[in-house]
């Protein structure tokens, strides 16, 4: 088994690698701007900033890991390290998240003056390294670690887009109060990207089948290819993002040779990659008079 097949591609990692120097940058730009400005927004996005670079350098480390090879302990390589480190990326977007409600909910209490002309600039900034930051991974975001990344850097892009509406109304106004609201709904923002992030994770952890397939599909298409009697303890999972994989029994009519079976197997698996993409396969074909020795437990149903 190649345990690297699959992994991350030197561009990929290449795009990682610009966009966490990108991020740093940023970060200390931002951070500087919210302190001398007093903006709590601006230091909600240099704080996202700063998880995003966390993430980001643990995404470059993932893609890297996921593309050393198989051992006999490790027989599916590292791939799951992307996932591990999504989920992780994902939790300490929660984490944040939280503390922005908190310290809006403390600002909008007791309002600060906020310096909107240093605000505005540094936020625009922001937002020009957020979009070349997007330009740089949307054509990676196939790989999940790649797109919890990239989700860090979309949510940091609607922070700074908000951030300079609030900075436009508060130098319009003097309703320092828009500053900890923004922050509210930066927060929000952020949640929400964490929980999708989050759930798609653990799909992958818990080898839900992945979006897009459904068991019932994959079992019709299966017993399509001539005979094919009947289908059970049939699993389609991820081994990680874009990779999915199967195994079930299927049963052939009776009568069957032992070279007729290799040419029904060719024709079950060019299916299941035409159809739906599934190179991973492992098949059991079984005989109408076969006796499973033992009890076999699976979600599959059983089709013929």
């Amino acid at each position: 088994m190649n345990g690297a097949a699959g992994c991350s591609s030197p561009e990929d990692q290449r795009r990682l690698t610009w966009a966490a120097g990108l991020t740093a940058g940023i970060l200390v730009v931002e951070a500087a701007g919210g302190i001398l400005s007093h903006s709590l927004a601006l230091l909600s996005d240099a704080g996202h900033m700063m998880v995003d670079l966390l993430a980001l350098l643990l995404s470059l480390l993932a893609v890297r890991f996921a593309c050393r090879p198989a051992t006999d302990r490790k027989t599916f390589g590292y791939h799951r390290l992307e996932i591990l480190a999504a989920l992780l990326n994902g939790s300490l977007l929660v984490v944040l998240s939280l503390y922005l409600f908190y310290e809006a909910v403390r600002r909008l209490i007791h309002p600060q003056v906020v310096d909107t002309r240093l605000m505005l600039g540094v936020a625009g900034v922001g937002l020009l390294a957020n979009l070349i930051g997007i330009a740089l991974l949307s054509p990676s975001r196939r790989n999940l670690t790649v797109r919890s990344a990239l989700l860090h850097i979309l949510g940091d892009a609607f922070s700074s887009v908000g951030v300079i509406l609030g900075g436009l109304v508060m130098q319009a106004t003097g309703w320092y109060r828009a500053d900890p609201l923004l922050s509210l709904l930066i927060g929000g923002v952020i949640l929400w990207g964490a929980f999708r992030l989050m759930r798609e994770a653990c799909d992958v952890l818990l080898e839900a089948t992945p979006a897009g397939l459904a068991l019932p599909d994959v079992s019709r298409a299966i017993a399509s290819v001539s005979e094919v009697v009947g289908i059970h303890d049939l699993h389609v999972w991820s081994l990680t993002t874009g990779r999915p994989a199967l195994s079930g029994h299927v049963v052939v009519r009776g009568g069957v040779s032992l070279a007729d079976t290799d040419h029904i197997l060719n024709r079950i698996k060019s299916v299941l990659e035409a159809r739906f993409g599934i190179c991973h396969t492992t098949i059991q074909l079984e005989s109408e008079a076969y006796e499973e020795v033992g009890e076999v437990h699976g979600a599959g149903e059983e089709v013929g």
